[in-house]
């Protein structure tokens, strides 16, 4: 938790989930203020004390975090991967330019890293989502009126397992099986995009056509940097489930944000997916 007498710098990408955490901050006594990304933040940052930046304006970001006061920073949202050939840099971006360029070395893990070690050698303090937002997270237990069966949680086992596998890869916060068959494992697609991919292969594990069955499994990989990268569901991950006919999600209690909480809940219960947060360190 941080405490409430800290000002808090928020760095927002794309979705609902920057508004979310602000108004989470804000409830426990925290002041906010927002740095939307152009072309990345959506417009419901416009409710609370922000501006917008683009892409290489990291002179006027700094300047913006020192005037606001802001000695803890989030950095929340998605966003894609800057084409650095599009960037128009700032000044400041230009004085640390060969630090800056570094930063975009190597896999998601290491890039997310030197991004921390970057805004903390500006004396910033890096706060993760779930530090200032402790109510969206999915806590242990069932989240909503539905539970796993028996085969359900053998399902859970199975890719719990297969993401701690593929950790040191760098690779999969997410999986889909059916009845001990893995239909599809996340990778740079995304959640949404793999359960589409689930979706064409729904036959899979099922007795009859119409019947529902298969799991989500979304976990952070081994040694994963939450404070910049905590795994995240919300109304799109339910209906994409639905569409993949599963049966349910499995969320690593502690470990993964729900956006939109109350509404991801209740589409969950209208369309009769289990939601469920596990104790994946012993699975």
């Amino acid at each position: 938790m941080v405490s409430p007498e800290t000002r808090i710098g928020i760095i927002a990408g794309g979705g609902s989930l920057p508004a979310a955490v602000a108004q989470s901050a804000m409830n426990s006594g925290n002041d906010i203020y927002i740095i939307g990304i152009k072309g990345e933040a959506d417009p419901s940052i416009e409710r609370y004390p922000h501006c917008w930046a683009r892409w290489g304006e990291i002179g006027r970001l700094l300047a913006t975090l020192e005037d606001q006061k802001c000695s803890n920073l989030v950095i929340i949202g998605s966003v894609s991967r800057p084409d650095l050939s599009e960037i128009r840099f700032d000044f400041g971006a230009v004085k640390h330019l060969p630090t800056i360029l570094g930063l975009t070395i190597g896999g998601d893990d290491t890039v997310l890293k030197n991004v921390i070690r970057f805004f903390e050698g500006k004396g910033l303090t890096i706060s993760g989502a779930h530090e200032v937002a402790p109510d969206l997270v999915a806590e242990r237990g069932r989240l909503g009126r539905h539970a796993p069966d028996d085969a359900d949680l053998k399902d859970i086992r199975l890719a719990s397992g297969l993401l701690d596998a593929l950790g040191p890869y760098d690779a999969g916060q997410a999986a889909v099986v059916t009845r001990e068959h893995v239909i599809a494992i996340e990778a740079a697609e995304g959640t949404d995009e793999m359960l589409a991919r689930a979706a064409a292969l729904r036959q899979w594990g099922r007795a009859k056509k119409n019947t529902r069955a298969g799991i989500l499994m979304k976990k952070p990989k081994p040694g994963q940097e939450l404070r910049v990268d905590m795994p995240v569901i919300g109304p799109k991950t339910i209906a994409g489930a639905v569409e993949a006919g599963l049966s349910g999600i499995a969320l690593s209690a502690g470990h993964v944000l729900l956006a939109e909480r109350e509404k991801t809940i209740r589409d969950a219960d209208e369309a009769g997916l289990f939601l469920v947060g596990i104790d994946t360190s012993d699975q």
